[in-house]
């Protein structure tokens, strides 16, 4: 098998591509039908892939041996940054996934394309199902949505798998910061009323491969099991990491960004569980394995 991931670098590919190396992840082993993948990782500064001609002279070196797998974890994930680069955003999360969509049917490989809860508007009290209906409220989830529209319009075998609150071991993170801060400080204020589901990327670099063995192709929500606040999560952290800080809960209002975000994210794994089965851990057991490989 001949896999290529795009994005290699950020915390998702890099988790991946370890993942293909060792094939083992937390949860369990890999399938083995990755076992002596051919993995090709590249990122922005190897290949941009909002570039067409540039990626068609890259597809054209791998002609003789096609890709029988790509996965795009290639984006501008900066929301307050999208929210005032319109055009960077619709370059890397909109136009990208098309460059990198056709290139995947036309060698006739599979293509699991990474998206964002993001895409929702936030104002659901129940947890988002795969077929509820999309409505961003930032440019960044806009750009999301156009990039997971661009992909099943151009890739007949392709999988957008939808996470959020992702953190891992490599680059920064929420979890990262919180230590940080909470190490400097007694009292560190974290926002209470943004509701969604960490997500390791561990557990989900081992169910993105889950999906990828087989072919129920579509939209997928994959996030570390159970709803919390930001202000929770924060919580978490500190306890775990067994630091003396106090972590006090302010409202979105108290805390205002240049991006709108939603109030309310969480997202229900229907189809994974329907398909090959949910085995993402609850998140704060996600969350103690990834501080205690921290520390």
């Amino acid at each position: 098998m001949k896999i290529l991931i795009t994005g290699n670098k950020g915390q998702l590919g890099t988790e991946l591509t370890e993942m293909l190396h060792t094939m083992k992840s937390e949860i369990g082993p890999v399938a083995d039908v990755y076992k002596g993948a051919e993995v090709i990782g590249v990122d922005i500064d190897t290949l941009d892939i909002s570039d067409s001609a540039a990626l068609q002279e890259f597809a054209a070196l791998h002609e003789d041996k096609p890709f029988d797998l790509i996965v795009n974890c290639a984006a501008m994930t900066n929301v307050d940054v999208c929210e005032t680069d319109f055009e960077g955003a619709m370059k890397g999360n909109a136009i990208a996934p098309v460059n990198i969509s056709k290139l995947a049917e036309k060698q006739g490989a599979k293509l699991v394309h990474i998206s964002t809860d993001y895409v929702f508007n936030g104002k659901s009290d129940t947890p988002y199902t795969e077929k509820d209906i999309t409505d961003p409220v930032s440019v960044y989830g806009a750009s999301k949505l156009i990039g997971e529209k661009n992909v099943q319009e151009n890739c007949g075998r392709s999988y957008i798998v939808r996470t959020s609150w992702l953190y891992g071991m490599t680059g920064n993170n929420f979890v990262k910061t919180i230590r940080k801060i909470a190490t400097e400080n007694e009292s560190i204020k974290v926002v209470g009323d943004q509701l969604g589901n960490p997500t390791y990327t561990n557990d989900l670099a081992y169910h993105i491969l889950k999906i990828a063995a087989g072919d129920d192709y579509g939209i997928y929500h994959i996030t570390g099991n159970g709803i919390c606040s930001w202000y929770e999560f924060a919580q978490e952290i500190v306890r775990l990491s067994g630091l003396n800080c106090e972590v006090v809960p302010v409202t979105s209002e108290e805390y205002p960004r240049p991006a709108p975000r939603p109030a309310y994210s969480a997202m229900d794994h229907v189809r994974l569980r329907e398909t090959v089965g949910d085995e993402m851990r609850p998140w704060q057991e996600a969350l103690a394995s990834f501080i205690e490989k921290l520390s």
